[in-house]
């Protein structure tokens, strides 16, 4: 466990594991890297694998203005640098696809892979004034509906709140500065020019970010591969870490050989 020293903050980060190649990992809006954490004790006898807490997550002490679309891809290079990681796999999960994304389009050199889970493929720029208010009134009510949709699954109670207590570490004013930058900024990456072998993985029954942008992201990204996991929600990192793990073990074996 570190904390990296950006720009006069800190971002909360871990390393561990082993292996030729590195699995950098991005959590989705104000997520911690732990929902990344079960993925990594698979992963990990073959990867290093590394993660953080992006700014407005976790233990990461960022103030809410400071979160833009723009800054969450410049503090995964400011990872990359601090770990001396050359090349990386990247992986994103729901809003932090859209940061992955970008920041393979920012410097391809950088990535051997990219990795898609359940992943926003843009966002419209049309922000709701009411939902800001909503979060800032009763964010533990926001935090519980929102994970209820995000966890569909069978007997997961334990999951949803595992997740609650994840995305309430969180400041309310950094949660909404979250959605709102992104929404705001209209983001439509251009998944076309992406020249990286990249996976696509999506849960069938999410709520979140329909499966259908799943396929239309994997059918604009040349040479993807998509992946849709059966009877799983928004966040199959954390329902279902097996068949997260299996599906990027496929194609690295048919990407690395």
């Amino acid at each position: 466990m570190s904390f990296l020293p950006v720009n006069g903050h800190l971002l909360h980060a871990v390393d561990f594991g082993s292996g030729p190649t590195t699995f950098v990992a991005h959590g989705g809006w104000v997520g911690s890297w732990e929902l990344w954490q079960e993925p990594f004790q698979r992963l990990q006898a073959n990867w290093r694998c590394v993660s953080y807490d992006h700014r407005g997550a976790g233990a990461s002490t960022f103030p809410a203005e400071s979160i833009t679309p723009e800054a969450l891809v410049d503090d995964v290079f400011a990872v990359l640098d601090h770990y001396e990681i050359e090349r990386c796999v990247l992986a994103g999960e729901s809003l932090g696809a859209l940061t992955a994304t970008m920041a393979v389009l920012r410097d391809p050199s950088r990535f051997e892979g990219l990795v898609l889970v359940d992943g926003v493929p843009f966002t419209d720029g049309a922000v709701d004034p009411n939902e800001r208010a909503q979060m800032l009134a009763d964010f533990p009510a926001y935090v519980k509906a929102f994970v209820a949709a995000c966890v569909p699954e069978p007997d997961s109670e334990h999951l949803r709140r595992w997740g609650e207590q994840i995305l309430l570490r969180a400041d309310p004013a950094a949660a909404a500065q979250m959605r709102e930058s992104h929404i705001a900024a209209a983001l439509r990456p251009d998944y076309a020019a992406i020249d990286v072998p990249t996976l696509v993985v999506h849960g069938e029954l999410d709520a979140i970010v329909p499966v259908q942008a799943a396929h239309f992201v994997a059918g604009t990204i040349p040479g993807s591969t998509l992946e849709v996991l059966p009877g799983a929600g928004h966040v199959p990192s954390v329902t279902q870490p097996d068949a997260l793990v299996a599906a990027i073990d496929r194609w690295w074996a048919g990407v690395a050989r």
